[in-house]
């Protein structure tokens, strides 16, 4: 570890931001590869005269921080890890960067799921790194989840991040494209929950270069009005929900009346359009019958 006094310290982080960049992505390459949390340096910023403690010296950290400047390469994947909710997750080029307004999906399932400690049968279809499957697996511990992904790159992070989340074995994973690796549970899920690629082509080119020169093609276009996989999700949902199960999906600003019809249309009821922190319909949820 590295010593060096907190006025170095706020002299060089000013200089870095003056460059360009976020205050957000500055904090993750702080806490990921320098090892301070904004915990810690508002412990030290209440007492002055104690040192901070660092993992690299300042020499390397602003080195990343230049490569992030110069080739808008997102933070997360230079520091190969994000943090979502609680969790501090492994990510790299393979998987989307998970967005801070999809925590909000878990909440959702807090609100209908409100015992803990109840038996649940859930499925999270298109994992990437897990985010999801794994926050629901550890806030329901006597359930059983299950998590897709087409490629198995993202199932093998995935499968990292939940080992290094937790000591539970109530999350297991299997590769292959939304409901299909899952025929054994035909008529036993409680909930499924998805976060599918759904940007619209159009605007899926114009999408900013660090997202779209970076983040997995894959894992953002959802064909060429943004629902071909939302379709393919609700279509093959009654298949696979017990009576009574609820699909909840996160979706485009603008398309949540899509959603909802398409839902209808798979007789769903208590159908309900959630809106984000933005006041965005963000999510759409439904219920089988």
């Amino acid at each position: 570890m590295l010593c060096i006094s907190l006025e170095k310290f706020l002299f060089w982080k000013k200089k870095q931001l003056s460059k360009g960049g976020d205050q957000a992505s500055f904090a993750v390459l702080l806490d990921c590869i320098g090892g301070i949390s904004n915990r810690d340096l508002y412990l030290v910023k209440i007492n002055p005269e104690k040192n901070l403690l660092l993992k690299k010296n300042l020499e390397f950290l602003e080195s990343v921080w230049d490569d992030h400047l110069l080739k808008s390469c997102p933070i997360q994947y230079l520091c190969g890890i994000t943090f979502w909710r609680d969790l501090k997750l492994n990510v790299t080029n393979k998987v989307l960067i998970p967005r801070p307004e999809t925590e909000l999906i878990v909440d959702i399932v807090f609100n209908i799921f409100r015992n803990k400690s109840e038996k649940l049968y859930f499925a999270e279809l298109g994992t990437g790194s897990g985010a999801i499957g794994i926050a629901l697996a550890l806030a329901y511990p006597f359930s059983d989840g299950v998590a897709t992904d087409i490629d198995q790159d993202a199932l093998e992070i995935a499968s990292k991040n939940y080992i290094n989340s937790s000591q539970q074995s109530n999350l297991k994973f299997y590769c292959g494209n939304w409901w299909s690796p899952l025929e054994s549970f035909k008529g036993k899920l409680d909930l499924a929950i998805s976060n599918p690629p759904y940007i619209p082509r159009d605007t899926y080119e114009k999408l900013p270069k660090e997202v779209k020169n970076f983040e997995p093609k894959i894992a953002l276009l959802g064909g060429d009005d943004g629902l071909k996989h939302i379709r393919e999700i609700i279509l093959q949902a009654p298949l696979f929900l017990k009576e009574k199960g609820w699909l909840i999906l996160e979706n485009h600003f603008d398309q949540s009346e899509k959603v909802k019809e398409l839902l209808i249309k798979s007789k769903f009821t208590s159908i309900e359009i959630v809106k984000d922190l933005s006041g965005i319909g963000r999510f759409t949820i439904g219920r089988y019958k």
